[in-house]
């Protein structure tokens, strides 16, 4: 453990890697703490051997007790390293903080991570922190801000108001024609269920990548480097009791499934159907409920629904529940420009192929 004391401007102490009480006391305290942002998901994250733990505790000049979960690239030291809160297909980072985060205090915290020289570091916050992040972030040079939308359900009031306040009445009367079509939901938290879920989810990429005009062997690729079944057993053993894979059936035939990630707050983070069972069933919006009101009993506030990115689909789907679009940004740092290079490269790409989100 590396710990750092005197004048690091708004910071008094900087702790490395971040202490696991602590870490677990500020996700108990900090209302929006995302599963994502937990010391069980950073060992999952590192689990494979490419990142290891590279996390920070402040405490900020005022007293108060703010950490970053943060890795770092395996076997890059220095100013060849690249810091990621969170790496991509890796969910949401950034701080939390004794209190609630600030400007002042994403301020200081960045100021701390650019004079450590790295190459890159990634920044992927929690959506409902967007505004704070852009003040913070704002006028500083060498930062690449990229846009995006994440979707979010308040569960205010339990699921009984988000039942009847909140889901579009279009969507009740699909949940409960699943439940007379006989659709039955299992949800497991020891991993049992990860096969079927990543049967669904490799079967629907060929799907997601015609309507997306992007060559079906291109997508499975993607697909195999960012959710490898080693990826999803490591999640489950980590988290434990807070990784809920639920799969939906229809006559003992797996037609959907769902991950969601329970805290403090949950987290839909993967899904996959069979389009043509699943969608004529209205599975997909039974697992969603079910979902939606074990979150509700387990005391958790928001039901975070992942990113929408440009999809008018995606929202479309979200907003039945009663998810509200939250535009943020991730933030790229670097010493080169090499992330603009890279979109540039991409942008290039999806144009010759007549790339469009679904």
């Amino acid at each position: 453990m590396t710990r750092t004391s005197g004048s690091m401007g708004a910071l008094t102490t900087r702790v490395r890697p971040a202490p696991r009480r602590t870490w677990r006391e500020l996700i108990a305290v900090d209302p929006d703490a995302l599963p994502t942002q937990s010391p069980e998901w950073l060992d999952s994250l590192c689990a494979d051997g490419r990142y290891v733990d590279a996390s920070r505790c402040y405490e900020l000049q005022d007293g108060r007790r703010a950490l970053l979960p943060l890795v770092r690239r395996t076997h890059r030291a220095n100013r060849a390293s690249t810091l990621a809160s969170m790496p991509a297909s890796w969910g949401f980072g950034g701080l939390l903080v004794e209190g609630g985060v600030t400007v002042e205090a994403v301020s200081a915290v960045v100021d701390d991570l650019v004079g450590q020289g790295a190459l890159r570091v990634r920044l992927r916050p929690n959506p409902l922190h967007s505004d704070v992040w852009t003040a913070a972030m704002a006028g500083r040079r060498g930062v690449t801000a990229t846009p995006s939308c994440a979707h979010v359900l308040d569960l205010g009031g339990g699921f009984d108001a988000v039942w009847e306040q909140r889901f579009k009445a279009t969507t009740r009367s699909q949940v409960r024609k699943a439940e007379r079509m006989g659709v039955v939901v299992e949800t497991d938290t020891t991993g049992r269920l990860l096969p079927e879920l990543h049967a669904l989810l490799r079967t629907s990429v060929d799907r997601w990548a015609s309507r997306q005009h992007e060559p079906a062997r291109m997508a499975q690729l993607r697909f195999a480097r960012r959710d490898p079944p080693a990826k999803l057993r490591a999640i489950a053993e980590h988290l434990g009791g807070s990784c809920r894979v639920s799969v939906a059936r229809i006559d003992g035939v797996a037609v959907a499934a769902i991950l969601v990630l329970q805290g403090r707050n949950a987290h839909y983070t993967r899904g996959a159907m069979d389009e043509e069972l699943a969608s004529h069933s209205q599975a997909t919006k039974l697992l969603h409920k079910v979902a939606i009101e074990a979150a509700c009993e387990a005391g958790c506030d928001t039901y975070h629904m992942g990113e929408s990115g440009e999809s008018a689909g995606l929202s479309q789907f979200k907003s039945r529940f009663g998810a509200v679009a939250q535009p943020y940004h991730e933030y790229v740092i670097e010493r080169v420009p090499l992330t603009r290079l890279d979109q540039l490269a991409r942008s290039s790409v999806k144009r010759v192929l007549g790339f469009q989100d679904a």
